[in-house]
């Protein structure tokens, strides 16, 4: 008994351990990914990068390579570059009261450089997101391959005493015709039997080896909770199926674009949740909920845990381009807005309103956190049934 509870321990911490750092790799990936872009664009653009951060200060770690400081920090719920000028372009410290002339003036500052060139700076991350999104799923589509239903459904498991059992179905048969039906999707048998539930149906099964059967089966009007109506466990075949090198980014492109517009509904439907309901819609997640979720995927494998980075991917990207205050979208819009009257918007207002935002993502973040604690402490899991 004591060995047992000990080879249970052990296997706990090891699967938290497995969890914790491959919840810090996808965390790691996402976030240098995002904040490369912004870095390696502004670089492009003989922009100086004064800090290039993991996580949101106070600062734990720093390392200063040529003019850049690279840090760890504590809070590691994103990261972040910090710009020279950014601050008087109104991106950063509350603490500047008026735009440097110096700063402004300076072709190596942010504030120097023209609407136009300081939104690509701004975009990159997102574009980056996007991006590794692709990289990912065209991946998947061309190398790994998807899992793809078939056509066959089989039996994959019969009911003692059931009225599977007493018609004379086996474990491994495929299922071709209920009445007059072809069958090719496991929900077409579920759906056809409750419509005929103590009604004589017609089954035709084949055997291994080829041999075809009828059986009379009377699905159960009423039957236990762990059993169908007629007894039966059924599947459905997979098949693996990759695409061509030269189509699979094209399917990439396309399965990104169509996941990102089902996470901007999505979102949608969290902000009306929260301001009909004032509670927190079941899927959303936040670090936690995240870790949570990677540790469930990582027992489904390598190509799982591929697609849920791919997936948080692009919801940072999504995230990110959305006009609120203290994110990408917050900066590009007043960008845009300097873009089109031809007048910058006062940085220190600009400061004042990011500021505001970051404060409203921090208490989000923490609702979401109690939220995802409480689903921890509860056994609920983050994975559709």
């Amino acid at each position: 008994m004591v060995v047992i509870w000990l080879q249970f321990l052990y296997d706990g911490v090891t699967s938290m351990l497995i969890t914790i750092l491959v919840f810090i790799l996808v965390l790691s990936v996402l976030v240098l990914v995002h904040e490369a872009g912004h870095f390696f664009v502004a670089k492009k653009m003989g922009i100086k990068v004064e800090e290039f951060g993991f996580g949101f200060p106070p600062r734990v770690f720093g390392k200063k390579y040529g003019e850049t400081i690279y840090s760890i920090n504590a809070l590691p719920i994103g990261g972040f570059v910090k710009l020279y000028g950014e601050d008087e372009a109104g991106g950063g410290s509350l603490k500047v009261k008026s735009q440097n002339a110096n700063v402004k003036s300076d072709r190596r500052s942010f504030i120097s450089r023209n609407p136009w060139q300081r939104a690509a700076i701004v975009v990159a991350g997102v574009v980056m997101n996007f991006l590794l999104a692709v990289v990912i799923l065209t991946y998947i589509y061309g190398i790994r391959g998807v899992p793809t239903l078939g056509k066959d459904v089989f039996i994959a498991g019969v009911a003692k005493g059931s009225p599977a059992a007493m018609a004379g179905m086996h474990e491994g048969e495929k299922i071709l015709f209920v009445d007059s039906q072809r069958i090719t999707s496991t929900d077409q048998v579920i759906s056809y039997t409750k419509k005929h539930l103590g009604e004589n149906l017609s089954v035709v099964v084949e055997e291994k080896n080829g041999k075809k059967n009828t059986l009379a089966i009377t699905p159960r009007v009423k039957y236990p909770s762990n059993e169908g109506a007629m007894g039966v466990i059924i599947s459905q075949s997979v098949s693996i199926k990759k695409y061509p090198w030269y189509e699979a980014p094209y399917i990439g492109i396309r399965e990104s674009i169509t996941t990102s517009w089902a996470i901007l509904q999505g979102l949608g439907g969290v902000v009306v949740q929260l301001f009909t309901t004032r509670s927190v819609p079941a899927g959303i997640a936040g670090p936690i909920g995240i870790a949570q979720l990677t540790g469930q995927t990582v027992k489904y494998g390598f190509d799982a845990v591929l697609s849920l980075v791919a997936l948080l991917s692009l919801n940072l990207a999504i995230m990110n381009v959305l006009p609120i205050p203290a994110l990408d979208g917050g900066r590009l819009f007043f960008i845009l807005i300097e873009a089109v009257s031809g007048r910058k918007v006062s940085p220190r207002i600009e400061s004042y309103v990011h500021a505001a935002g970051m404060a409203v993502l921090l208490l989000f973040i923490a609702l979401i956190t109690f939220h995802d604690l409480f689903r921890v402490f509860t056994g609920q899991s983050l994975l559709p049934k």
